[in-house]
């Protein structure tokens, strides 16, 4: 049985592996959207400890799963926090030079690209420029007409949690050779028009990164602008997260950053830092590192981006196919829980791209933040599992300034 990720999802289903994915800036914040006033950074807090239990189980990604590099950044922005901010990291980030990973390396985050994009419409929402309940013909008149699909009966709502009961363009034939779609560049419509012609899928909750393009095409209808410019204008400007951009056609990362790396037909481990993501768009485009997406969690969590009522409806959640997911996880409007083995859930996304980024961003129900980046895709389901349990870890086991249990 091979495995297939997409973003944040698990898919177990026969035949080839197919890993797929997943500014300029404008004028003043809209003023009924929440202040996101960038907050003091932490780029030199007091120095932690080392967290034993963490670094146990990042080291088994690299030894046991054999992950070329993981690298985990925590924080815990309380006031009363015995220890702000530790990290954990093994393995290399690059395989040529044996440059170690580290957690300020930037890297393609995939489908963690979904819950900024979600955000900005939940803002839409509250500045009643959109509604959450109306359907998609409404804004996108004739876009989805085609293979039984009919957008006056598909809700905004339903995009962003994926029920709409669209399929996934990345699940077409040509996708289970993504790599010859390497450099290519492609545009939202025509990717959404290829969906349409797929089969409908078998479930009521399908992730769909169409779902995300046509949420994207929507922000530019109402807005006028493109929905990477009100992202960044929104999110990413006012919170300060210098390392977030879109790479548009760039198929190269700027600045430092880890490689990533795929399994080539032939079974050799190749190199897949390179890559036009434009077929991600806004369902999973996005370069960041740990720090700017702990920064984004945290703020989002605490009601910064947007007002309790949208807050309330994006932690709203629905059950998740496990197949494409896993056990125990629920989707909201562009967030995923999962249970904790400490109680309780984590609230955040993750995502992958094609050429071998994996990343993870979460907040705990004590306001702790983790993020994850791999430079490779988990190959087998216990090796994905191994990597939700790093996130457990981070979110449940004690500060390296308390006592942490064997």
């Amino acid at each position: 049985m091979a495995i297939s990720l997409f973003g944040s999802v698990l898919r177990r289903r026969t035949g080839p592996v197919a890993v797929a994915l997943a500014c300029l800036l404008t004028a003043a914040p809209a003023a009924t959207a929440p202040a996101a006033a960038a907050q003091p950074r932490q780029d030199a807090p007091r120095a932690c400890r080392p967290h034993p239990a963490l670094s146990r189980a990042v080291r088994h990604l690299v030894a046991h799963d054999r992950i070329a590099g993981a690298a985990v950044l925590v924080t815990d922005a309380r006031p009363d926090a015995s220890c702000a901010r530790w990290t954990a990291s093994d393995g290399v980030a690059d395989l040529r030079t044996g440059r170690p990973m580290n957690t300020t390396d930037r890297l393609r985050v995939g489908s963690v690209t979904k819950t900024f994009t979600a955000t900005v419409v939940l803002q839409l929402a509250a500045e009643r420029r959109l509604s959450l309940d109306a359907p998609v013909e409404r804004y996108l008149p004739g876009l989805i007409r085609a293979g039984g699909h009919d957008g006056r009966r598909i809700t905004v709502r339903q995009l962003l949690q994926h029920t709409s009961g669209l399929p996934d363009y990345l699940d077409a034939p040509e996708w289970q050779d993504f790599e010859r779609l390497r450099y290519r560049h492609f545009e939202p419509r025509r990717l959404v028009a290829r969906a349409l012609r797929l089969p409908p899928p078998e479930h009521a909750w399908h992730y769909a990164t169409t779902n995300y393009l046509i949420a994207g095409l929507i922000v530019r209808e109402v807005t006028g602008h493109s929905p990477e410019t009100e992202i960044t204008r929104r999110v990413i400007a006012p919170l300060g997260l210098r390392d977030t951009y879109w790479p548009g056609d760039e198929t190269r990362i700027r600045g430092p950053h880890s490689h990533s790396y795929f399994s080539a037909a032939d079974g050799r481990r190749k190199d897949g830092t390179d890559w036009n993501t434009t077929f991600g768009g806004v369902g999973g485009a996005l370069v960041s590192t740990p720090a700017d997406l702990t920064r984004f969690a945290t703020a989002l969590s605490a009601g910064r981006l947007l007002p309790a009522p949208q807050l309330a409806e994006m932690r709203r959640t629905v059950p998740a196919d496990p197949d494409r997911l896993w056990p125990g996880a629920r989707y909201g409007l562009g967030l995923i829980t999962s249970p904790l083995s400490c109680g309780g859930t984590w609230s955040g996304h993750a995502g992958t791209v094609p050429g071998g980024h994996r990343a993870l961003v979460a907040t705990g129900p004590g306001g702790r933040a983790v993020a994850v980046a791999l430079t490779e895709v988990p190959a087998t389901l216990p090796a994905e599992l191994d990597f939700l349990d790093v996130v457990d870890k981070a979110l449940c086991q004690g500060t390296p300034t308390e006592r942490t249990p064997a």
